[in-house]
């Protein structure tokens, strides 16, 4: 059954997964081990609890006399004695109390490695929406690249379309201008007679040399249309399998580039390296949280800040044990003294004889020398000062952090709405000079140079818009990703 369930186990592993953030953060929740550390740390930290709020040890002292000592009553054969002996009143609650804050401190450095996963985990994912992005754009732009190359190459294998097309323009042309010449030509045979006919007939010759040879000319010239429109269709079909090329090799980088980021993305989910994830191709923009009460969500869940305040808190426990540590001592005990009966004729009272003896006892330690007790609380005092500090410092970074986030947030707002505006008219530009390319209005350069900048926008809007979610989840990470925000994280907007 083990190894059933262990095969079970290797195939789920080895078989794509398909999920959204959130559950790509719970599975690196569960699997990652430094964080499986930082709890296990936590838990011992509380176990640190009980060891100070427990009694100092009993005392427990025997003494045998050899040979027994003598008294008026009897013999003293042996004593036992036991002493308990109990701090100031107070200072075990105040070493309970250090404990407890040295605990949350634990846990709120757990709570930090937490975030610093989910962070890692989110710019990870978002960077490989943001690789496949640009691969479904870069295979989007080559679709229209061959479909522009199938155009080209359908009007480089039919050139004499083109090419009759031009000779009847120009018959057309001709055949207009035919009837003025016709009307000309009669009114000379009306005034000239026989010698008009004769020039007429030397002039009908030199006109037929002259149209055969315009003619002529109007066939070389057709044919030299013809050759420069086949090479000009040849040039057009290489320039498209050029851009095709480049296509090509920036979806080949990409897929390297998308193998690499997943090696690292199982990594952070504590998965085999070669475990096939499924990550959307399309890069949802997150929502916005609101600029109120976002300095409050940072005192109030920061866990860095938090482990400020336990640190302090747990320092004015100590400073508050240590003071009562520098109290007297009290004790209380019981000794028993064993006694032998004896028969001496000296012997006194006789009810006494041999009896044993019980006497209660209390001690108390008085702490003379108190130099150490006094430095103990100047180094409570200096460390607390410092932790205060600290927190203001720290505070202070991450409100300026915050400000700055946002500033870069909203910076790449307006990009994104910019970018989405010129991308909507580069579709347009692109559109109108397929058709003008089609219809001969325009060269193939200027349909190429309108699909590369409908690209760029696109790849602009994609970079943009992992950004902006990366600066999201930076902000997160400062507030701290508790399950709210990781829900909102998780949203669209």
């Amino acid at each position: 059954m083990k190894f059933i369930l262990i095969f079970i186990l290797l195939v789920l592993l080895h078989c794509n997964i398909h999920a959204d953030l959130q559950e790509f953060i719970e599975i690196a929740e569960q699997n990652n081990q430094g964080l499986k550390s930082a709890y296990t740390l936590f838990q011992a930290s509380l176990e640190r609890i009980p060891q100070v709020t427990g009694f100092e040890p009993l005392q427990f002292d025997i003494g045998i006399y050899t040979p027994a000592m003598h008294a008026v009553d009897g013999e003293q054969v042996a004593q036992f004695q036991i002493m308990q002996m109990f701090h100031w009143f107070g200072t075990r609650k105040a070493a309970k109390t250090e404990m407890e804050h040295m605990a949350n401190m634990a846990y709120e450095e757990f709570r930090e490695l937490r975030d610093q996963l989910i962070f890692d985990v989110s710019v990870q994912y978002w960077n490989l929406c943001r690789l496949n992005q640009q691969l479904k754009n870069n295979k989007e732009n080559k679709q229209l690249l061959s479909h522009l190359e199938e155009l080209a190459i359908r009007r480089f294998a039919t050139p004499n379309v083109s090419a009759n097309m031009t000779t009847t323009s120009n018959q057309s042309a001709a055949s207009s201008f035919a009837p003025p010449l016709a009307s000309s030509m009669g009114g000379m045979s009306g005034m000239s007679g026989m010698s008009g006919m004769s020039n007429m007939s030397g002039m009908s010759n030199t006109q037929t040399m002259s149209s055969s040879s315009n003619m002529g000319g109007m066939n070389m010239g057709s044919q030299d249309n013809m050759g420069s429109m086949s090479s000009s269709s040849m040039a057009n079909v290489l320039r498209i399998q050029m851009e095709i090329a480049e296509i090509d090799n920036n979806i080949e980088t990409l897929y390297s580039d998308i193998k690499a980021e997943k090696t690292k993305f199982n990594a952070l989910l504590g998965l085999p390296l070669d475990t096939e994830i499924a990550i959307p191709d399309t890069l949802i923009q997150l929502q916005r949280i609101s600029n109120i009460a976002l300095n409050n969500l940072i005192e109030n869940q920061n866990p860095m800040l938090a482990m400020l305040k336990e640190e302090e808190a747990s320092i004015e426990a100590k400073n508050i044990m240590d003071r009562r540590m520098s109290y007297p001592m009290m004790g209380i005990g019981l000794q028993y003294m064993l006694n032998k009966e004896v028969h001496h004729p000296l012997s006194g009272n006789e009810s006494m004889n041999g009896k044993d003896m019980i006497m209660p006892m209390a001690s108390i330690t008085i702490p003379l020398f108190r130099g150490q007790y006094k430095a103990q609380q100047r180094e409570n005092a200096y460390r607390q000062r410092a932790t205060r500090e600290s927190y203001k410092n720290m505070l202070s970074l991450f409100e300026a952090e915050v400000q700055n986030i946002q500033i870069a947030m909203d910076n790449a707002m307006r990009r994104i709405d910019l970018y989405s505006k010129q991308s909507e008219m580069a579709n347009t530009l692109h559109n109108l000079t397929l058709q003008e390319f089609i219809s001969g209005q325009t060269d193939l350069t200027t349909v190429i140079q309108a699909q590369r900048e409908l690209l760029n926008f696109d790849l602009l809007i994609t970079e943009t818009v992992a950004d902006y979610n990366i600066l999201f989840a930076q902000l997160l990470r400062i507030i701290s990703f508790d399950e709210d925000t990781v829900n909102t994280l998780c949203c669209d907007e």
